[in-house]
């Protein structure tokens, strides 16, 4: 009887519970890992990309994404690392030091813009309300994480990604009231 009571005494004294789970965080849902950013981001390319060196050839991956918070703000960032999660981080910390805000009319742009840039034409126009976004992958993207939600997009002469996506992010900042 004597022994059970010392070992209830043992596990219910905080004293005795060593120092590596007294002191360890607990990272539950809402935690400081979990927390939202007031951005979105968009990924619109990963690809492999390698380096050749004397001793043979380094692989490494290249993520080219949008980040923009719906309310005219957008910016595009490119970044290379040796896994996608480094290689998409530091794309986004380019992309939220490139970023740029976008003159919207409502829920579309004011007027039609076409801009080239490099081998790429980029036509963007306003459309109607309830009309929706109508453009390529990488345009619907920057489209769409800039708050644009009626428009209306062709894309003349590349078909790069990249290129396509600077192409309209320069398009949509060229825009006047």
């Amino acid at each position: 009887m004597e022994n059970n009571n010392k070992e209830n005494n043992v596990k219910q004294n905080p004293q005795t519970q060593s120092k590596r789970m007294r002191g360890k965080p607990s990272f539950r849902k809402g935690g400081p890992r979990d927390q939202q950013s007031e951005f979105e981001k968009k990924i619109i390319s990963i690809r492999r990309v390698s380096k050749t060196y004397s001793g043979g050839k380094r692989m490494r991956l290249s993520v080219f994404l949008v980040v923009g918070d719906r309310k005219g703000k957008v910016g595009l960032g490119l970044g290379k690392g040796s896994d996608v999660i480094s290689a998409e981080g530091k794309a986004v910390n380019q992309a939220k030091r490139n970023m740029k805000f976008i003159k919207l009319k409502g829920n579309t742009i004011a007027h039609e813009v076409l801009y080239k840039k490099g081998a790429a034409k980029v036509f963007i126009k306003p459309a109607a309300p309830g009309t929706g976004v109508i453009a390529s992958g990488p345009l619907r993207a920057v489209f769409e994480v800039a708050g644009i939600k009626d428009i209306l997009s062709k894309v003349l002469g590349c078909s790069n990604k990249i290129t396509n996506a600077y192409a309209a992010f320069e398009a949509l900042t060229k825009l006047k009231d």
